[in-house]
């Protein structure tokens, strides 16, 4: 019986002008085999159905899309958290390609947190994801080994780098961990333009100005830019911040159909490249 292979120990080894891309443009232009490969991992059954609720805010056909995954490559995805991603990124690899989930190395090490347990479990007891590969990744100095991988995404987890003051660690060690011409995908949740640095800290919404910055500053280009994932309903400026929205509902069960309605947070789409050798 096969079995997803999990490594405890840690894992060692200017902006261009952006196009705003379609998501159906992007869609369109893949292979129909790969599109209809990447939407068979969407559909899968063996997702968990509450999972599935959030695919209206979370686009992910569109999303990996846009970004450009493709069966036969090496992605890595950064903090999976309880495997929202993960569990359509690892079957749609599982032959051809090679996923590669980066978990904080105290979550790794204890399978510490319902969630992170659930998400390794999830892994480990699928046969469709087991040539899925979990790394342990020191969250105060990621180092990710060895410029070998085609992808490297990141979902609403850039908030937090920032909040603790590592974000240009992160940024530089995906730079490392891509082969030339590689892409960084990231979502993240959007402030508006001018946001003050210490709102975006307790609120979880970074400017689009921000990301960006960490990534060139690292090397990046910023590629491309999509709206797929925007969400007009939000203001960005709510009592606790994003955790006020779904799926965190950090609010006053009087106001739950005000946040309901709102939905998920408004976030950015962005696609950056390492740049090819000269």
């Amino acid at each position: 019986m096969q079995r997803t292979t999990i490594f405890l120990a840690l894992v060692l080894s200017t902006c261009a002008c952006a196009s705003t891309t379609s998501p159906a443009d992007q869609q369109a232009a893949m292979a129909p085999a790969t599109s209809a490969a990447l939407q068979a991992a969407v559909d899968a059954p063996s997702r968990d159905a509450a999972n599935r609720t959030r695919d209206g805010y979370r686009h992910p056909m569109q999303t990996l899309a846009f970004f450009g995954v493709q069966p036969n490559q090496t992605v890595i995805e950064i903090t999976p958290g309880g495997g929202w991603y993960s569990e359509i990124l690892a079957p749609y690899l599982n032959v051809g390609g090679h996923y590669i989930g980066a978990v904080p190395a105290a979550a790794a090490d204890s399978k510490g947190g319902l969630r992170n347990k659930a998400f390794i479990d999830k892994l480990t007891g699928n046969a469709a994801s087991a040539n899925a590969t979990l790394v342990a990744l020191d969250a105060k100095a990621p180092v990710l080994a060895d410029g070998s991988a085609d992808v490297v995404l990141t979902f609403r987890n850039v908030h937090n780098w920032v909040a603790a003051g590592n974000a240009d660690a992160y940024f530089r060690a995906f730079f490392a961990a891509l082969k030339p011409g590689g892409a960084l995908g990231v979502v993240e949740h959007r402030a508006k333009p001018g946001t003050a640095l210490e709102l975006m800290k307790s609120s979880g919404y970074l400017t689009e100005a921000l990301v960006s910055k960490y990534a060139t500053d690292a090397g990046f280009v910023l590629e491309a830019s999509s709206e797929v994932n925007a969400n007009a309903k939000d203001g960005a400026n709510h009592p606790n911040g994003v955790w006020t929205l779904p799926p965190v509902n950090r609010h006053d069960a009087a106001d739950d159909a005000k946040y309901k309605a709102i939905g998920e947070s408004d976030r950015m789409t962005l696609r950056f490249r390492k740049p090819a050798l000269q």
